[in-house]
């Protein structure tokens, strides 16, 4: 239902332009490594969506709308509101005597600057379904190198994580307490990532899209009872079309 939604206001915003926009839609696998200990890794079927017309935009699966900024053909900025998927957590059953984590929805306020190669984003997101009640702030930096057959988009991301994000996923309450495995309560921490996008295109339309991503989870994550792994890898394989509307 949510994807319906985004996709309901991308030709929306489409109808209300009278240039036309360009979109790209498809989907694949996403997959992406747990660092808890004895945790299977998550393996989910994604939709991939790109648009922005400078009034809204979908990235991936992430969707805003823009309420002030500017639009040219050699650079963009704007700020707006959006709103993303956190595919983060575990079951009780997948570790003993320890309460489920959950999958969230964020929701806050982004900031984002375009050149013709290079892009600026920062954002500030808070938890939409109370999962853990509190904030964080994630800043990207990329830059886009186009060659002859392919096209190459990598960046930098930094995410600064509040003391209750990380109790929430890393923390281990008094009740969870099971023989060596003791309370911790985390202090904030940052997470510092590396991801590219790497675009072949098969035809004018299609192309097959594939994202590659490592993060480095904070010191304080780390540092959890329940944590065996410093590190959290994802990717995604997907077959997206791109056209005019």
């Amino acid at each position: 239902m949510k994807y319906i939604l985004i996709l309901l206001l991308v030709f929306l915003t489409l109808e209300a332009q009278d240039k036309k926009q360009k979109i790209t839609i498809g989907a694949g696998p996403f997959i992406q490594t747990q660092p808890y200990k004895n945790v299977d890794n998550i393996v989910l079927p994604s939709p991939v969506i790109f648009f922005d017309n400078g009034i809204a935009y979908v990235r991936w699966s992430r969707a805003g709308i823009y309420f002030f900024g500017d639009k040219q053909e050699d650079y963009a900025w704007g700020f707006s509101l959006t709103v993303q998927p956190r595919v983060y957590g575990y079951k009780s059953s997948d570790i003993n005597g320890m309460d489920e984590r959950k999958n969230t929805w964020e929701g806050g306020l982004a900031f984002s600057a375009k050149t013709d190669s290079s892009y600026l984003e920062v954002m500030l997101l808070t938890d939409m379904l109370d999962r853990y009640e509190s904030w964080i702030l994630k800043t990207e930096i990329g830059y886009d190198f186009e060659f002859s057959n392919f096209s190459l988009y990598p960046s930098l991301i930094f995410i600064y994580q509040s003391s209750d994000f990380l109790n929430y996923y890393y923390g281990v309450k008094k009740s969870e307490e099971l023989g060596s495995r003791k309370e911790y309560i985390p202090n904030d921490g940052l997470q510092i990532g590396a991801q590219t996008y790497i675009k072949y295109p098969f035809t004018e339309n299609f192309s097959a899209l594939i994202n590659l991503r490592v993060d480095r989870i904070s010191k304080e994550a780390t540092k959890s009872p329940i944590v065996d792994e410093d590190y959290i890898y994802s990717g995604l394989l997907s077959l997206i079309y791109t056209f005019e509307y």
